[in-house]
């Protein structure tokens, strides 16, 4: 298996659904351990309006007290407002989200599916005039709790025109974890062969325990990054029934030496946000790994 890069969420995706709000120094700390794990490409805040995800208010501070040298940061925005927010920062890198729905894009950013992808590829424009790499991920690219099942081909659609506009990479984001491996590897293949040469990156929740079997599937399928969040963390405030995202430690495991990353680290760190969030939530290997430290 080639190198593939694991792409962390958890500061940003795996917090924004919490019911406690992390403290600013505890959400620069996960960082800091995230990094020493070795991840060199960290979602750490999105830029959004406080009132709707409170969790993320202080996205300008979380990146002012970053450690730097040791891996590139991500922030994610829904709107241009969002990017000069984020381009007025020092993130290394800015991520866009459009949506493949209607409804779940006029919930989401009060726009439906054109809109959201005329606005995907403004910014991207923008980011590339302010020379700041930025990438776009197609949010429920494979379903969407309000509108059911998405047709692939438009996914594609999206998927080449978002290329177009010069992102780093193209994502695809099953949203609501609602996604089977076999559909996972024919939209991946298809969106992989429509914006090749540039890379594609997948987002996967577990909520019907499918998370890890679709990173393999996608894979497959020619993705080479991935996206996951330390024990399992998160969700979507705008996504009904949105399980955590896909564990980084289960996609560690899965992936092998195909991923350059500290699995017992990345379950320590696991166990350490548990206790700052005062929940007890645990991936499969982090149940493996206490197991095995008992006997």
């Amino acid at each position: 298996m080639s190198r593939l890069e694991l792409i962390e969420v958890s500061p940003r995706d795996g917090l924004q659904n919490e019911p406690r709000v992390l403290a600013t120094a505890d959400k620069i700390e996960l960082v800091r351990r995230i990094v020493d794990a070795g991840a060199a490409r960290i979602e750490v805040a999105s830029f959004v309006h406080p009132a709707k995800v409170p969790q993320m208010a202080d996205a300008e501070a979380v990146v002012a007290g970053l450690p730097r040298g040791g891996a590139r940061y991500i922030g994610l925005v829904l709107n241009k407002r969002g990017a000069l927010r984020a381009l007025a920062t020092a993130v290394d890198e800015v991520g866009i989200v459009c949506t493949a729905s209607d409804d779940f894009g006029k919930r989401n950013q009060g726009l439906d599916i054109e809109q959201s992808l005329e606005m995907t590829c403004d910014v991207l424009r923008l980011c590339r005039e302010r020379q700041r790499p930025a990438q776009a991920t197609i949010a429920v690219a494979f379903g969407c709790p309000f509108e059911g099942a998405v047709d692939p081909g438009r996914v594609v659609d999206m998927a080449r025109r978002i290329a177009a506009a010069g992102p780093i990479e193209v994502a695809i984001a099953d949203t609501i974890g609602i996604a089977r491996p076999a559909e996972v590897e024919r939209l991946a293949a298809a969106v992989a062969a429509a914006i090749a040469p540039l890379p594609l990156r997948v987002h996967f929740h577990d909520t019907r325990g499918m998370g890890v079997a679709n990173v393999l599937a996608a894979v497959r399928a020619g993705a080479v990054r991935i996206d996951a969040a330390i024990g399992g963390t998160g969700g979507c405030p705008f996504a009904p029934g949105a399980a955590g995202n896909v564990a980084s430690e289960d996609v560690a495991y899965a992936l092998g030496d195909a991923l350059d990353v500290d699995i017992d680290k990345l379950v320590e760190t696991a166990g350490w946000l548990n206790a700052r969030l005062g929940r007890e939530r645990s991936s499969a290997v982090a149940r493996a790994f206490a197991a095995s430290a008992s006997l």
